[in-house]
């Protein structure tokens, strides 16, 4: 008897995107503008929410940039920096992004190093119960299963923390998905997941009144290779299984570049960036007996 299993073209190559974040922490700062943007909007989120967390998890942290700002927002709080690429956790130690940041932290925790996790966000090396709130900025369109993802998520959380996160939407780089659409063999731009699917995926982790919304920015560039060069230098290379393996010819490239051109408006080729937002509560835990099973409530009747 035998079996056979269908092979997803569009799973991530964990070992790939590792390393290409890995190749990109030294310029990633300076090319991650929508990063930057998006960050700015969610921390600005934050100033709605009554929250005192004694711990925060920044899940998928790139260079430190929010680990920096949420420390320096929630002073006496432990942040704890995790991404899945060695090299882009040497950047949030050295980095600081802010004044007095790292002096300030190493002195609440004698070093900042303490607080650097290298791990990946679907496999939490993380207590359950042991954060109050969990950031993830541009960082859950990397997993290859999204429910494993916010499952954890739930289970690091303490009850009444907070997940805030982003992520890609569909319309993501459509048009490179767009002038591509004609290698039917290989894959070129990864599958990102529509905002209903997000929702569906918070409530069953267990989150309640899960909250989303979409943004879109366009990026502008002269030509196609600013578009992809931009993408290497924040490490987003094409990590699906489905991938080219090896260079791809001119002949690639000239096809790409003149399919491209379809989307020139005023001198500039768009590149569009559909990012959701999203934020949901961990309830409490529901009351149950010594063997287990959860009580049930019954209300008396009036008679």
């Amino acid at each position: 008897m035998t079996s056979t299993s269908v092979v997803d073209n569009y799973h991530i190559d964990k070992a790939r995107a590792r390393a290409s974040f890995g190749r990109a922490a030294h310029t990633y700062d300076a090319a991650a503008i929508l990063q930057k943007q998006v960050r700015e909007e969610m921390l600005s989120r934050l100033d709605l929410v009554k929250l005192t967390p004694q711990a925060i998890l920044d899940a998928g942290c790139g260079t430190g940039a929010a680990s920096h700002a949420l420390q320096k927002r929630f002073v006496t709080s432990q942040v704890i920096s995790l991404d899945f690429a060695l090299p882009m956790l040497e950047k949030t130690r050295v980095s600081g992004h802010g004044v007095g940041l790292i002096r300030h932290i190493k002195n609440l925790f004698t070093s900042v190093k303490h607080n650097l996790v290298c791990a990946d966000i679907e496999s939490l090396p993380l207590a359950s119960k042991s954060v109050d709130l969990v950031w993830s900025n541009l960082a859950i369109q990397w997993c290859n299963d999204l429910d494993a993802a916010f499952q954890e998520f739930y289970r690091v959380l303490n009850p009444e923390g907070l997940l805030m996160f982003s992520t890609f939407g569909p319309d993501t780089l459509k048009e490179l998905r767009i002038a591509t659409s004609g290698q039917k063999e290989i894959t070129t731009v990864s599958r990102f997941i529509d905002m209903h699917d997000i929702g569906d995926a918070l409530v069953r982790a267990g989150f309640s009144a899960p909250v989303l919304d979409v943004e879109r920015f366009t990026l502008t560039y002269d030509d196609v290779k600013s578009v992809m060069h931009d993408l290497k230098n924040i490490g987003a290379h094409n990590a699906t299984n489905g991938r080219a393996r090896g260079l791809l010819g001119r002949g690639f490239l000239a096809k790409l570049e003149a399919d491209y051109e379809q989307f020139r408006v005023a001198g500039k080729l768009p590149a569009t960036f559909e990012v959701v937002y999203g934020h949901a509560w961990r309830g409490q835990d529901k009351a149950k007996f010594d063997d287990g099973v959860s009580p049930i409530t019954f209300k008396a009747r009036n008679k």
